[in-house]
C-alpha cells in the first residue's frame, strides 16, 4: 500500500502538536495510522504482530515564504504656522 502525504515541520511553533505535521494531500486530514495498518490486515478480529515498513522519499520541498510586509510611505505634510500653533 503506497499513501502519500505532506509532512509539515516546524521547529519554532507554538504547540508541540503543531512541531510536526503529517496530512493526507487531498483532505488535509491528519492521517490515523493505526486505522491505515488495520485496513491492510483485514477485518477479522484478533490480536496480530505486525511489521510495518515506512519507507520515506522526499518527492519536493517547499520552502515557506517569509512573510511579505507593506511598507507605506507618507508625503511629508507642511502645515501652515497658524494651523500649527491652534493644535
Amino acid at each position: 500500500m503506497m499513501k502519500h502525504y505532506i509532512l509539515s515541520l516546524n521547529p519554532t511553533a507554538k504547540h508541540e502538536w503543531d512541531r510536526c505535521i503529517l496530512r493526507d494531500p487531498l483532505t488535509a486530514k491528519r492521517p490515523d495510522i493505526a486505522k491505515l495498518i488495520s485496513e491492510a490486515v483485514g477485518a477479522e478480529t484478533g490480536n496480530y504482530l505486525v511489521s510495518v515498513n515506512i519507507e520515506v522519499t522526499v518527492l519536493e520541498q517547499a520552502s515557506p515564504s517569509p512573510a511579505e510586509q507593506l511598507s507605506l510611505t507618507f508625503p511629508e505634510v507642511n502645515l501652515p504656522s497658524q494651523l500649527r500653533e491652534a493644535a
